[in-house]
Protein backbone atom coordinates (compact mmCIF):
# COMPACT_ATOMS: atom_id res chain seq x y z
CA UNK A 1 0.00 0.00 0.00
CA UNK A 2 1.43 3.61 -0.68
CA UNK A 3 0.70 6.74 0.55
CA UNK A 4 -0.49 8.12 -2.57
CA UNK A 5 -2.82 5.62 -3.60
CA UNK A 6 -7.28 5.67 -3.45
CA UNK A 7 -7.14 2.88 -0.80
CA UNK A 8 -5.08 4.57 1.44
CA UNK A 9 -6.47 8.34 1.39
CA UNK A 10 -9.90 7.05 1.42
CA UNK A 11 -10.46 3.95 2.89
CA UNK A 12 -7.13 2.90 5.31
CA UNK A 13 -6.05 6.17 6.96
CA UNK A 14 -9.24 7.60 7.31
CA UNK A 15 -10.89 4.24 9.35
CA UNK A 16 -7.30 3.74 11.35
CA UNK A 17 -7.18 7.54 12.39
CA UNK A 18 -11.21 7.40 13.54
CA UNK A 19 -10.81 4.27 15.69
CA UNK A 20 -7.63 5.84 16.94
CA UNK A 21 -9.57 8.98 17.83
CA UNK A 22 -12.65 7.27 19.77
CA UNK A 23 -9.93 5.42 22.35
CA UNK A 24 -9.36 7.31 24.83
CA UNK A 25 -5.81 9.21 25.00
CA UNK A 26 -5.11 7.67 28.39
CA UNK A 27 -5.50 4.30 27.08
CA UNK A 28 -1.92 4.32 25.15
CA UNK A 29 -1.74 0.70 25.30
CA UNK A 30 -4.49 -0.19 23.43
CA UNK A 31 -3.85 2.91 20.77
CA UNK A 32 -0.69 1.29 20.25
CA UNK A 33 -2.05 -2.23 19.34
CA UNK A 34 -4.56 -0.48 16.96
CA UNK A 35 -1.53 1.19 15.63
CA UNK A 36 0.38 -2.25 15.52
CA UNK A 37 -2.16 -4.53 13.53
CA UNK A 38 -2.85 -1.42 11.28
CA UNK A 39 0.81 -1.28 10.50
CA UNK A 40 0.92 -5.01 9.76
CA UNK A 41 -1.97 -4.79 7.91
CA UNK A 42 -0.31 -1.91 5.71
CA UNK A 43 2.68 -4.11 5.05
CA UNK A 44 0.92 -7.18 4.60
CA UNK A 45 -1.29 -5.21 1.37
CA UNK A 46 1.71 -5.33 -0.45
CA UNK A 47 4.00 -8.04 1.37
CA UNK A 48 1.51 -10.81 2.81
CA UNK A 49 4.65 -13.04 2.71
CA UNK A 50 7.70 -11.00 3.91
CA UNK A 51 5.38 -9.92 7.20
CA UNK A 52 6.58 -13.15 8.80
CA UNK A 53 10.23 -12.53 8.08
CA UNK A 54 9.50 -8.74 9.59
CA UNK A 55 7.70 -10.33 12.94
CA UNK A 56 10.59 -12.83 13.03
CA UNK A 57 13.58 -9.61 12.82
CA UNK A 58 11.18 -7.77 15.64
CA UNK A 59 10.99 -10.66 17.99
CA UNK A 60 15.03 -11.81 17.27
CA UNK A 61 16.41 -8.46 18.06
CA UNK A 62 13.98 -7.46 21.02
CA UNK A 63 14.89 -10.91 22.45
CA UNK A 64 18.78 -9.87 21.57
CA UNK A 65 18.37 -6.71 23.39
CA UNK A 66 16.62 -8.02 26.66
CA UNK A 67 19.84 -10.94 26.21
CA UNK A 68 22.50 -7.97 25.51
CA UNK A 69 21.03 -5.60 28.78
CA UNK A 70 21.12 -9.00 30.86
CA UNK A 71 24.59 -9.88 30.27
CA UNK A 72 25.72 -6.14 30.73
CA UNK A 73 24.16 -5.72 34.51
CA UNK A 74 26.11 -8.64 35.22
CA UNK A 75 29.21 -8.11 33.96
CA UNK A 76 29.56 -10.79 31.64
CA UNK A 77 31.00 -8.65 28.67
CA UNK A 78 32.08 -11.81 26.55
CA UNK A 79 28.73 -13.05 26.52
CA UNK A 80 27.46 -9.03 25.83
CA UNK A 81 30.22 -8.86 22.67
CA UNK A 82 28.83 -11.95 21.06
CA UNK A 83 25.45 -11.45 21.23
CA UNK A 84 25.74 -7.78 19.80
CA UNK A 85 28.14 -10.07 17.07
CA UNK A 86 25.52 -12.25 16.30
CA UNK A 87 22.69 -9.69 16.09
CA UNK A 88 24.76 -7.64 13.74
CA UNK A 89 25.82 -10.87 11.29
CA UNK A 90 21.61 -11.92 11.24
CA UNK A 91 20.49 -8.51 10.39
CA UNK A 92 22.84 -7.46 7.79
CA UNK A 93 23.18 -10.86 6.62
CA UNK A 94 19.09 -10.91 6.05
CA UNK A 95 19.72 -7.42 4.73
CA UNK A 96 22.22 -9.01 2.01
CA UNK A 97 20.53 -12.36 1.23
CA UNK A 98 17.48 -10.59 0.06
CA UNK A 99 19.22 -7.38 -1.38
CA UNK A 100 22.63 -8.92 -3.21
CA UNK A 101 22.63 -12.53 -3.26
CA UNK A 102 20.61 -12.28 -6.42
CA UNK A 103 23.21 -9.66 -7.95
CA UNK A 104 26.58 -11.52 -6.74
CA UNK A 105 25.44 -14.66 -8.62
CA UNK A 106 24.77 -12.78 -12.12
CA UNK A 107 28.46 -11.04 -11.51
CA UNK A 108 29.32 -14.65 -10.53
CA UNK A 109 28.09 -15.63 -14.01
CA UNK A 110 29.15 -13.57 -15.70
CA UNK A 111 32.70 -13.42 -14.68
CA UNK A 112 33.62 -17.06 -14.50
CA UNK A 113 30.87 -18.45 -17.88
CA UNK A 114 28.76 -20.16 -15.38
CA UNK A 115 24.85 -20.41 -15.47
CA UNK A 116 24.21 -21.01 -11.67
CA UNK A 117 20.49 -20.39 -11.03
CA UNK A 118 19.99 -16.62 -10.31
CA UNK A 119 17.30 -16.43 -6.97
CA UNK A 120 14.08 -15.76 -8.03
CA UNK A 121 13.04 -14.36 -5.33
CA UNK A 122 11.85 -10.57 -4.56
CA UNK A 123 13.32 -8.20 -1.90
CA UNK A 124 11.08 -7.31 0.63
CA UNK A 125 9.80 -3.81 0.90
CA UNK A 126 11.17 -1.67 3.57
CA UNK A 127 13.79 -4.26 4.55
CA UNK A 128 16.42 -1.74 3.98
CA UNK A 129 14.94 0.62 6.45
CA UNK A 130 13.65 -1.71 9.23
CA UNK A 131 16.90 -3.31 9.36
CA UNK A 132 19.00 -0.44 10.02
CA UNK A 133 16.33 1.10 12.71
CA UNK A 134 16.09 -2.01 14.81
CA UNK A 135 19.89 -2.58 14.76
CA UNK A 136 20.29 0.47 16.04
CA UNK A 137 18.17 -0.38 18.76
CA UNK A 138 20.45 -3.41 19.71
CA UNK A 139 23.48 -1.48 19.46
CA UNK A 140 22.30 1.62 21.73
CA UNK A 141 21.11 -1.15 24.17
CA UNK A 142 24.53 -2.75 23.95
CA UNK A 143 26.28 1.06 24.31
CA UNK A 144 24.25 1.52 27.08
CA UNK A 145 22.60 4.42 25.53
CA UNK A 146 18.76 3.14 25.29
CA UNK A 147 16.95 0.38 28.13
CA UNK A 148 15.84 -2.26 26.38
CA UNK A 149 11.92 -2.55 26.42
CA UNK A 150 10.39 -5.46 27.80
CA UNK A 151 7.32 -4.89 25.84
CA UNK A 152 7.17 -6.82 22.63
CA UNK A 153 4.60 -4.73 21.23
CA UNK A 154 5.97 -1.26 21.81
CA UNK A 155 9.34 -2.89 19.93
CA UNK A 156 6.99 -4.11 17.09
CA UNK A 157 5.16 -0.63 16.72
CA UNK A 158 8.34 1.19 16.79
CA UNK A 159 9.58 -0.85 14.06
CA UNK A 160 6.54 -1.81 11.94
CA UNK A 161 5.10 2.60 12.37
CA UNK A 162 3.00 2.24 9.15
CA UNK A 163 4.14 6.46 8.40
CA UNK A 164 8.23 5.45 8.02
CA UNK A 165 7.97 2.08 7.70
CA UNK A 166 8.78 1.75 3.86
CA UNK A 167 10.77 4.63 3.60
CA UNK A 168 11.94 6.26 6.79
CA UNK A 169 13.02 8.47 7.92
CA UNK A 170 15.39 6.03 10.02
CA UNK A 171 14.13 6.82 13.43
CA UNK A 172 16.09 5.58 16.67
CA UNK A 173 14.36 4.07 19.45
CA UNK A 174 15.31 6.86 21.65
CA UNK A 175 13.44 9.02 19.65
CA UNK A 176 10.45 7.46 19.96
CA UNK A 177 10.42 5.59 23.14
CA UNK A 178 8.88 8.40 25.48
CA UNK A 179 5.59 8.85 22.73
CA UNK A 180 5.21 4.92 23.13
CA UNK A 181 4.70 5.28 26.67
CA UNK A 182 2.42 7.92 26.54
CA UNK A 183 1.09 11.05 24.00
CA UNK A 184 -0.58 13.73 23.15
CA UNK A 185 -2.86 14.34 20.20
CA UNK A 186 -3.93 18.13 20.31
CA UNK A 187 -5.92 19.81 17.07
CA UNK A 188 -3.18 21.98 16.29
CA UNK A 189 -0.94 19.01 15.95
CA UNK A 190 -3.95 17.17 13.78
CA UNK A 191 -3.88 20.38 11.80
CA UNK A 192 -0.20 20.57 11.21
CA UNK A 193 -0.28 17.08 10.61
CA UNK A 194 -2.91 17.35 8.10
CA UNK A 195 -1.04 20.14 5.91
CA UNK A 196 2.29 18.43 6.13
CA UNK A 197 0.81 15.38 4.75
CA UNK A 198 -1.13 17.17 2.24
CA UNK A 199 2.00 19.46 0.92
CA UNK A 200 3.96 15.90 0.65
CA UNK A 201 1.49 14.28 -1.33
CA UNK A 202 1.49 17.31 -3.56
CA UNK A 203 5.32 16.96 -4.16
CA UNK A 204 4.73 13.32 -5.01
CA UNK A 205 1.99 13.26 -7.39
CA UNK A 206 2.50 16.96 -8.90
CA UNK A 207 6.17 18.10 -8.75
CA UNK A 208 7.70 14.42 -8.70
CA UNK A 209 5.76 12.39 -11.37
CA UNK A 210 5.67 15.51 -13.67
CA UNK A 211 9.36 16.01 -13.81
CA UNK A 212 9.90 11.78 -13.97
CA UNK A 213 8.23 12.29 -17.54
CA UNK A 214 10.88 14.41 -18.52
CA UNK A 215 13.87 12.48 -16.59
CA UNK A 216 12.62 9.11 -18.10
CA UNK A 217 12.56 10.45 -21.19
CA UNK A 218 15.63 11.85 -21.20
CA UNK A 219 17.41 8.77 -19.54
CA UNK A 220 15.63 6.34 -22.23
CA UNK A 221 16.95 8.18 -25.46
CA UNK A 222 19.50 5.99 -27.50
CA UNK A 223 21.14 9.51 -28.79
CA UNK A 224 20.37 11.95 -26.53
CA UNK A 225 21.40 15.86 -27.32
CA UNK A 226 23.48 17.61 -24.79
CA UNK A 227 19.96 19.94 -24.23
CA UNK A 228 17.75 16.75 -23.45
CA UNK A 229 20.87 15.23 -21.22
CA UNK A 230 20.40 18.69 -18.96
CA UNK A 231 16.96 18.66 -19.08
CA UNK A 232 16.88 15.73 -18.09
CA UNK A 233 19.43 15.76 -15.20
CA UNK A 234 18.02 18.59 -13.85
CA UNK A 235 14.65 16.77 -14.04
CA UNK A 236 15.58 13.73 -12.37
CA UNK A 237 17.02 16.39 -9.72
CA UNK A 238 14.08 17.74 -9.56
CA UNK A 239 12.25 14.34 -9.28
CA UNK A 240 13.83 12.54 -6.63
CA UNK A 241 14.32 15.28 -4.11
CA UNK A 242 10.12 16.10 -4.71
CA UNK A 243 9.97 12.08 -4.86
CA UNK A 244 11.99 11.11 -1.14
CA UNK A 245 11.20 14.95 0.60
CA UNK A 246 7.11 14.44 -0.33
CA UNK A 247 7.41 11.07 1.30
CA UNK A 248 9.30 12.04 4.41
CA UNK A 249 6.85 15.00 4.64
CA UNK A 250 3.61 12.40 4.42
CA UNK A 251 5.73 10.08 7.09
CA UNK A 252 5.83 13.08 9.28
CA UNK A 253 2.43 14.60 9.03
CA UNK A 254 0.72 10.81 9.40
CA UNK A 255 2.54 10.78 12.52
CA UNK A 256 1.50 13.96 13.89
CA UNK A 257 -2.04 12.78 13.53
CA UNK A 258 -1.39 10.18 15.98
CA UNK A 259 0.53 12.43 18.16
CA UNK A 260 3.77 11.04 17.46
CA UNK A 261 7.09 13.50 16.59
CA UNK A 262 9.61 11.87 14.67
CA UNK A 263 12.63 13.64 12.99
CA UNK A 264 12.95 16.12 9.71
CA UNK A 265 14.69 14.17 7.10
CA UNK A 266 15.39 17.41 4.27
CA UNK A 267 16.45 20.60 4.69
CA UNK A 268 16.60 22.34 1.65
CA UNK A 269 19.26 20.64 0.20
CA UNK A 270 19.25 22.07 -3.37
CA UNK A 271 20.60 24.76 -1.41
CA UNK A 272 23.74 23.60 0.09
CA UNK A 273 27.16 25.62 -0.83
CA UNK A 274 29.27 22.25 -0.69
CA UNK A 275 29.02 18.12 -0.75
CA UNK A 276 29.53 18.16 2.78
CA UNK A 277 26.66 20.27 3.49
CA UNK A 278 24.49 18.36 1.31
CA UNK A 279 25.17 15.52 2.98
CA UNK A 280 23.79 17.30 6.25
CA UNK A 281 20.49 18.05 4.80
CA UNK A 282 19.74 14.83 2.19
CA UNK A 283 18.36 12.13 3.91
CA UNK A 284 19.17 13.28 6.97
CA UNK A 285 18.46 10.16 9.24
CA UNK A 286 20.51 7.90 6.81
CA UNK A 287 23.84 10.11 7.50
CA UNK A 288 23.63 10.29 11.30
CA UNK A 289 23.29 6.20 11.10
CA UNK A 290 26.21 5.91 9.27
CA UNK A 291 27.85 8.40 11.14
CA UNK A 292 26.89 7.03 14.99
CA UNK A 293 26.72 3.13 13.87
CA UNK A 294 30.23 2.93 10.92
CA UNK A 295 31.83 6.19 11.17
CA UNK A 296 32.43 7.44 14.99
CA UNK A 297 32.90 3.17 15.56
CA UNK A 298 35.56 2.92 12.87
CA UNK A 299 37.83 5.71 14.56
CA UNK A 300 35.93 8.81 12.52
CA UNK A 301 39.04 11.71 11.93
CA UNK A 302 40.70 10.57 15.70
CA UNK A 303 43.25 8.32 14.05
CA UNK A 304 45.24 10.03 11.98
CA UNK A 305 44.93 11.33 7.91
CA UNK A 306 45.19 8.40 6.42
CA UNK A 307 42.62 6.08 8.16
CA UNK A 308 40.14 9.25 8.10
CA UNK A 309 40.18 8.48 4.23
CA UNK A 310 39.43 5.01 4.49
CA UNK A 311 36.71 5.35 7.07
CA UNK A 312 35.03 7.95 4.61
CA UNK A 313 35.72 6.27 1.65
CA UNK A 314 34.33 2.86 3.51
CA UNK A 315 31.17 4.84 4.94
CA UNK A 316 30.17 6.56 1.45
CA UNK A 317 30.89 3.20 -0.17
CA UNK A 318 28.13 1.41 1.99
CA UNK A 319 26.30 4.24 1.43
CA UNK A 320 26.02 3.78 -2.40
CA UNK A 321 25.80 -0.51 -1.70
CA UNK A 322 22.72 0.42 0.84
CA UNK A 323 20.94 1.81 -1.92
CA UNK A 324 21.34 -1.07 -4.48
CA UNK A 325 22.66 -4.35 -5.69
CA UNK A 326 24.49 -2.04 -8.60
CA UNK A 327 28.02 -0.51 -9.67
CA UNK A 328 26.13 2.77 -10.54
CA UNK A 329 24.63 3.18 -6.84
CA UNK A 330 28.37 2.30 -5.68
CA UNK A 331 30.15 4.84 -8.04
CA UNK A 332 27.29 7.35 -7.01
CA UNK A 333 28.77 6.59 -2.94
CA UNK A 334 32.48 6.73 -4.16
CA UNK A 335 31.66 10.32 -6.48
CA UNK A 336 30.52 11.96 -3.04
CA UNK A 337 33.29 10.30 -1.02
CA UNK A 338 35.89 11.98 -3.65
CA UNK A 339 34.26 15.38 -3.53
CA UNK A 340 33.82 15.31 0.28
CA UNK A 341 37.78 14.61 0.77
CA UNK A 342 38.59 16.98 -1.75
CA UNK A 343 36.75 19.45 -0.14
CA UNK A 344 38.75 18.67 3.39
CA UNK A 345 42.00 18.81 1.94
CA UNK A 346 41.30 22.23 0.31
CA UNK A 347 39.67 23.45 3.25
CA UNK A 348 36.48 24.20 0.73
CA UNK A 349 34.47 25.03 3.78
CA UNK A 350 36.81 28.61 4.58
CA UNK A 351 35.52 29.70 0.69
CA UNK A 352 32.26 28.84 1.60
CA UNK A 353 31.96 30.99 4.70
CA UNK A 354 32.22 33.92 2.40
CA UNK A 355 29.11 35.54 1.34
CA UNK A 356 30.84 36.80 -1.68
CA UNK A 357 31.93 32.88 -2.80
CA UNK A 358 28.59 32.09 -1.86
CA UNK A 359 27.13 32.05 -5.46
CA UNK A 360 29.73 30.24 -6.76
CA UNK A 361 30.08 27.15 -4.25
CA UNK A 362 26.06 26.40 -4.79
CA UNK A 363 27.14 26.15 -8.18
CA UNK A 364 29.50 23.81 -7.66
CA UNK A 365 27.63 21.67 -5.02
CA UNK A 366 24.44 21.91 -7.31
CA UNK A 367 26.39 20.63 -10.43
CA UNK A 368 28.23 17.99 -8.13
CA UNK A 369 25.12 16.33 -7.47
CA UNK A 370 23.95 16.67 -10.62
CA UNK A 371 26.28 14.53 -11.94
CA UNK A 372 26.17 12.19 -9.26
CA UNK A 373 22.37 11.60 -9.71
CA UNK A 374 22.83 11.13 -13.46
CA UNK A 375 24.95 7.45 -12.30
CA UNK A 376 22.47 6.89 -9.62
CA UNK A 377 19.56 7.04 -11.99
CA UNK A 378 21.65 5.14 -15.05
CA UNK A 379 20.88 1.49 -15.98
CA UNK A 380 24.15 0.91 -16.18
CA UNK A 381 27.95 2.30 -15.72
CA UNK A 382 28.41 2.28 -19.25
CA UNK A 383 24.54 4.05 -19.65
CA UNK A 384 25.96 6.68 -17.31
CA UNK A 385 29.03 7.75 -18.91
CA UNK A 386 27.34 7.97 -22.18
CA UNK A 387 24.43 9.94 -20.69
CA UNK A 388 27.05 12.59 -18.83
CA UNK A 389 29.34 12.35 -22.31
CA UNK A 390 25.89 13.64 -23.96
CA UNK A 391 25.82 16.37 -21.35
CA UNK A 392 29.26 17.96 -21.37
CA UNK A 393 30.25 17.36 -25.41
CA UNK A 394 27.16 19.47 -26.32
CA UNK A 395 26.46 17.32 -29.49
CA UNK A 396 23.04 17.03 -31.44
CA UNK A 397 20.82 13.98 -31.04
CA UNK A 398 17.39 13.26 -30.04
CA UNK A 399 15.42 16.22 -28.74
CA UNK A 400 12.99 16.91 -26.06
CA UNK A 401 10.22 17.65 -28.48
CA UNK A 402 6.35 18.72 -27.69
CA UNK A 403 7.44 17.33 -23.58
CA UNK A 404 7.56 20.75 -22.41
CA UNK A 405 3.95 22.19 -22.31
CA UNK A 406 3.27 25.36 -20.55
CA UNK A 407 2.00 22.99 -17.85
CA UNK A 408 5.17 20.90 -17.57
CA UNK A 409 7.60 23.64 -17.29
CA UNK A 410 5.22 25.61 -14.51
CA UNK A 411 4.82 22.69 -12.39
CA UNK A 412 9.42 22.58 -12.81
CA UNK A 413 9.51 26.54 -12.54
CA UNK A 414 7.32 25.71 -9.21
CA UNK A 415 9.46 22.89 -8.41
CA UNK A 416 12.85 25.19 -8.69
CA UNK A 417 11.58 27.84 -6.54
CA UNK A 418 9.96 25.53 -3.57
CA UNK A 419 13.66 23.93 -3.40
CA UNK A 420 14.77 26.50 -2.19
CA UNK A 421 14.47 27.97 1.58
CA UNK A 422 11.74 30.70 0.38
CA UNK A 423 8.53 28.83 2.32
CA UNK A 424 10.66 29.06 6.06
CA UNK A 425 11.91 32.54 5.33
CA UNK A 426 8.37 33.60 5.15
CA UNK A 427 7.15 31.90 7.80
CA UNK A 428 9.55 33.07 10.16
CA UNK A 429 9.31 36.62 8.84
CA UNK A 430 5.55 36.52 9.21
CA UNK A 431 6.16 35.52 12.55
CA UNK A 432 8.67 38.16 13.57
CA UNK A 433 5.81 40.21 12.64
CA UNK A 434 3.57 38.48 14.65
CA UNK A 435 1.33 36.97 12.35
CA UNK A 436 2.49 33.03 12.63
CA UNK A 437 -1.41 31.97 12.73
CA UNK A 438 -2.45 33.96 10.29
CA UNK A 439 -0.01 31.84 8.10
CA UNK A 440 -0.57 28.65 9.55
CA UNK A 441 -4.38 29.45 8.72
CA UNK A 442 -3.19 30.96 5.29
CA UNK A 443 -1.29 27.50 4.42
CA UNK A 444 -4.04 25.38 6.14
CA UNK A 445 -6.08 26.95 3.23
CA UNK A 446 -3.68 26.17 0.56
CA UNK A 447 -3.69 22.67 1.13
CA UNK A 448 -7.25 22.50 -0.04
CA UNK A 449 -7.02 22.81 -3.80
CA UNK A 450 -3.57 21.26 -3.35
CA UNK A 451 -5.60 17.87 -2.26
CA UNK A 452 -8.06 18.38 -4.70
CA UNK A 453 -5.47 18.79 -7.66
CA UNK A 454 -4.03 15.78 -6.15
CA UNK A 455 -7.18 13.20 -6.07
CA UNK A 456 -7.05 14.86 -9.47
CA UNK A 457 -4.41 14.15 -10.78
CA UNK A 458 -4.85 10.59 -8.97
CA UNK A 459 -7.69 9.83 -10.51
CA UNK A 460 -5.72 10.67 -14.06
CA UNK A 461 -2.29 8.43 -13.06
CA UNK A 462 -1.38 4.67 -13.15
CA UNK A 463 0.41 2.82 -10.24
CA UNK A 464 3.53 5.08 -9.95
CA UNK A 465 5.34 4.33 -6.38
CA UNK A 466 7.83 5.86 -4.61
CA UNK A 467 11.64 5.79 -5.72
CA UNK A 468 12.84 4.87 -2.79
CA UNK A 469 10.62 1.57 -1.83
CA UNK A 470 12.96 -0.53 -3.94
CA UNK A 471 15.96 0.62 -1.37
Amino acid sequence: MVFSSAVFLFLFLPAVWILHTLIPPSKTGARNILLGIASLVFYAYGEPVYILLMLASVTVNYAAALLVSRADSRGRAKTKKALVTAAVILNLGMLAFFKYVPWLVTLVNRGFSLSLPVPGFTMPIGISFYTFQILSYVLDVARGEAEAQKNWFRVLLYISFFPQLIAGPIVTYNEIRAQLESRTVTAEGTALGIRRFVYGLSKKLIVSNTAAVLADAAFGSSSPSSGLAWIGAAAYCLQIYFDFSGYSDMAVGLAALFGFRIGENFNYPYSAVSVRDFWKRWHISLTNWFRSYVYIPLGGNRKGAARTVVNRYLVFFLTGLWHGADFTYILWGLWHGTLMMFERVTRFEKLTEKRAFRPLTRIYALLAVAVGFVMFRAESVGRGFSFLAAMFSFRGGEGIGAMLTPWTLTVLLCGVVLSAPLLPAIRERMARAGHDKGWSAAEFCISVPLFVLCVLTLASSSFNPFIYYIF
